[in-house]
C-alpha cells in the first residue's frame, strides 16, 4: 500500500523593494493553513545574488518556519553544496534538526548560477568535485567518526563533529537532478531524487529508467521515498486558476530564462516559449478535477509518493494562494492519498 505524502515549497522570494517583514508573515499564513490541513512537510530554496527577486537565506528562514510547523518534516530544497564549507553546512544543518525536533529533509543540488559559483570563487570545472567531496564530508561528519579531508578548500585531520543531528544515522538525503549526468548522480549517492518542477511527465519518465538502473548498478535497492517538486494553482474553474495563476508563474519562469535555468534541462527543453507552450506537462492549473487528471499519472506512472507543491510565486496576493491551498486540501490530496487501483 503506498503511502502519498505532501509538502510545500514557501516563495522565499518577493519583489524587488517589497517589505521583508510583511513577506515573511505572509508567508507564516501560508504555512498555518497547509500545517491545518495536515499536509505533511515545508521546504525553502537557497540562491545567492538573486536579480529580479529578493531572496531571504533559508536556514534562518526555516529555523522559524520549525517554530510553528507542528509535526511537519522540514526541507531545504535545495542547499547548493559545493558552493559552501562542508563543516559549516554539516554543524548548520544538524542545528536545524534539533531546531525542528529531528524532521530535516537534506535536500542538495548542484545548482546553475554562473554568477553564484564566481562570487564563491568555484571554477565551472571544480563544481562538480566538491558537490561531491562536500556530500562525502557532510555525511562523515554526521556519523561522528573521525573524518580526514586533504582538499584546497577543506582540510580535515581526524575531526569528528560532537554536534550531531538529532535523526540517526543521518537526516534523508534528497538530491535535486535535471540532467541526466545528474540523474545518476542521486541515484549513486542520495538517498533519493529530488524531480524538479520544470520537466515534462514524459522526460521524467525516462529520466526513471536512468535512474533505477544506476541505483540497481551500484547494488542499491528501489527507493522508498520518490518526491517530485510540481508548479501546482487550483481554483473552482480553469479559466479562473488562470487568471490567478498565469502571471506570477510566467514572470517565475522568464527569470528562470534570465538566469540559465533552461540551458540545463534535458531534452532541449526550453523557457523562452509562450505560457501555453511552457505550461504543457509541466504547470498544473486548474480546477480539482483538471489537477486530479494531471497528478494521477505521476502517483500511478511513475511512483511519486511525496508531492512538494508551489501554490504561490513572487508578488501573488497570499489570501489567493491559501485558496488554491483550501481547495487542493478538501477536493485534490484526499484522492491522491487513496491507494492507486
Amino acid at each position: 500500500m503506498m503511502t502519498v505524502r505532501f509538502g510545500i515549497t514557501l516563495t522565499n522570494q518577493h519583489p524587488l523593494g517589497s517589505d521583508q517583514v510583511a513577506g515573511l508573515e505572509a508567508q507564516l499564513r501560508l504555512l498555518h493553513a497547509v500545517r491545518d490541513h495536515g499536509w505533511d512537510s515545508v521546504f525553502a530554496a537557497q540562491h545567492h545574488l538573486s536579480t529580479s527577486f529578493t531572496h531571504i537565506q533559508p536556514l534562518p528562514y526555516l529555523a522559524r518556519l520549525a517554530a510553528d510547523a507542528g509535526d511537519m518534516n522540514v526541507g531545504i530544497g535545495i542547499h547548493l553544496l559545493a558552493l559552501h564549507n562542508p563543516v559549516e553546512t554539516a554543524e548548520s544543518y544538524a542545528s536545524l534538526d534539533a531546531a525542528c525536533g529531528g524532521r530535516l529533509i537534506f535536500g542538495v543540488g548542484l545548482g546553475y548560477r554562473q554568477v553564484e559559483y564566481d562570487a564563491f570563487g568555484v571554477p565551472a570545472g571544480e563544481k562538480v568535485r566538491r558537490f561531491e567531496e562536500n556530500l562525502r564530508i557532510v555525511t562523515a561528519l554526521w556519523s561522528g567518526e573521525p573524518v580526514h579531508a586533504d582538499l584546497p578548500w577543506c582540510r580535515l585531520d581526524g575531526v569528528r563533529s560532537t554536534f550531531l543531528p538529532t535523526q540517526r544515522p543521518r537526516p534523508p538525503i534528497w538530491m535535486a537532478a535535471n540532467s541526466d549526468n545528474a540523474v545518476r548522480r542521486a541515484a549513486r549517492t542520495a538517498d533519493t531524487w529530488l524531480i524538479n518542477p520544470h520537466a515534462t511527465i514524459e522526460t521524467i519518465q525516462r529520466q526513471l529508467k536512468l535512474f533505477d538502473a544506476e541505483r540497481e548498478a551500484a547494488g542499491r535497492g528501489p527507493v522508498t521515498e520518490l518526491p517530485a517538486a510540481r508548479e501546482i494553482y487550483c481554483a473552482p474553474t480553469r479559466e479562473r486558476a488562470l487568471e490567478l495563476a498565469m502571471p506570477y508563474l510566467a514572470n517565475k519562469y522568464q527569470v528562470y530564462a534570465e538566469w540559465g535555468q533552461d540551458t540545463v534541462m534535458p531534452d532541449r527543453e526550453s523557457f523562452r516559449v509562450p505560457y501555453e507552450e511552457l505550461e504543457k506537462g509541466r504547470f498544473i492549473v486548474g480546477s480539482p478535477d483538471d489537477c486530479l487528471e494531471q497528478l494521477l499519472p505521476w502517483r500511478d506512472k511513475l511512483g511519486v509518493n511525496h508531492f512538494v507543491f508551489r501554490t504561490d510565486w513572487a508578488g501573488m496576493p497570499v489570501d489567493d494562494a491559501i485558496r488554491s491551498v483550501d481547495l487542493l486540501s478538501r477536493e485534490v490530496l484526499p484522492v491522491l492519498r487513496e491507494s492507486p487501483s
